[in-house]
């Protein structure tokens, strides 16, 4: 048994020191501007070499317009995020290491909306897509075919 006034609860095991690991270094805020013209203001840290990593909360607007806020993990939009294109078309909801991945909410600019399942960037999964009428569809959805597909009757 281990000496009773040992700091290692009498297992004679070095006890481990508490060391910092790279990923919980803390968060710093800042705006940048990348050498491409695009904009990221929000939490960062910097990865080893010294370059800015997108971590935490944040807004990336690119020099063609298109602007993501939300969470960032490792320089990947990843989490909760709302992503507007150019053209005016808006994804909000999950992403996962730059994609649409889980629940979400894309509106097209001609008012289409698919409220669903994505997986990979892809309608997949239950959902439910209303037209440029407003009539509403609901059902699963694989990409951009949706057999079975039901017209939802609102009364």
């Amino acid at each position: 048994m281990g000496d009773k006034n040992d700091d290692t609860g009498g297992t004679n095991q070095p006890q481990k020191k508490e060391k910092k690991n790279k990923e919980e270094e803390e968060l710093r805020n800042g705006k940048f501007v990348f050498p491409n013209g695009d904009t990221y203001d929000g939490q960062f840290k910097f990865n080893k070499c010294g370059a800015v990593v997108r971590q935490g909360e944040g807004k990336h607007t690119s020099l063609d317009g298109m602007t993501y806020s939300g969470e960032w993990c490792k320089d990947r939009m990843h989490g909760r995020g709302r992503l507007v294109f150019p053209s005016g078309d808006v994804y909000e909801g999950q992403f996962k290491k730059n994609e649409f991945m889980g629940k979400g909410r894309y509106k097209w600019t001609n008012g289409c909306v698919y409220t669903g399942d994505f997986h990979t960037n892809k309608l997949q999964g239950e959902g439910e897509f209303c037209d440029e009428k407003q009539q509403d569809w609901i059902g699963t959805f694989h990409d951009s075919s949706a057999p079975g597909l039901r017209f939802k009757l609102n009364m």
